[in-house]
């Protein structure tokens, strides 16, 4: 089972807290949390302060907290996240000419090291990172808002990905992002997908959370 990874953009600002706790309550072993400054996507979310509060729910529940730097400029901002509590920081190929000197700031801050890319930017431009990260997210949205339809053609990036990290025999997860739901859950765990992040199939919709996450864990139980 891959895991589940509910993206905290599709709560209610006001209950932030109150969603993370009923996705834990689920069973949720991770929380994502989607950082915006309105210059490398057109949003504004939340800064290291929502991650610092949250962590000690995280560690009441031992869970993850994956933290998506969607900014320019992401070195500036590492040793502030990862002092917030954050667990996994990934950024953007698109937005570190630098990668590698990136990737080592982050490991000394003491977090995992992921690497993004967007949906226009081929698999290749990660060739160099992948033997060394520990986490590899593909876009299947265009990053900045949430609730948009998945994009077709992130399936096969996937696959070129999970072949690529299973040939190097890296121990990287392989995380997805952008229009997941119960309904193509289970083409993406076939994909080579193994962290699902999900953010309106989770926090949105007429059912409480703890279903919409039954949803996804009968998706891909029933279809196995």
């Amino acid at each position: 089972m891959p895991a589940l990874a509910p993206s905290l953009l599709a709560a209610d600002p006001g209950h932030y807290a109150d969603r993370a706790r009923a996705a834990f309550d689920a069973g949720a072993e991770w929380l994502h949390l989607d950082v915006m400054d309105g210059h490398f996507v057109p949003n504004i979310t939340f800064g290291p302060g929502v991650v610092e509060a949250l962590r000690p729910l995280a560690d009441e529940y031992d869970a993850r907290l994956d933290v998506h730097l969607m900014i320019e400029e992401p070195q500036d901002y590492v040793d502030v996240f990862a002092d917030a509590g954050a667990d996994v920081l990934t950024v953007h190929v698109e937005t570190c000419p630098h990668l590698h000197r990136v990737a080592q700031q982050i490991w000394d801050a003491g977090c995992k090291m992921g690497v993004a890319l967007n949906p226009a930017t081929p698999p290749g431009h990660l060739e160099s990172i992948l033997p060394i990260a520990d986490l590899v997210l593909v876009m299947s949205v265009n990053p900045g808002f949430g609730g948009q339809s998945f994009i077709p053609q992130s399936t096969a990036k996937i696959q070129t990905l999970r072949r690529q990290l299973n040939a190097l025999g890296s121990n990287a997860r392989l995380e997805v992002d952008g229009g997941v739901s119960p309904d193509n859950a289970m083409e993406l765990l076939r994909a080579g997908a193994d962290v699902l992040v999900a953010g309106s199939a989770v926090f949105g919709g007429d059912q409480s959370v703890a279903q919409n996450i039954e949803a996804f864990r009968s998706a891909l139980t029933l279809k196995v």
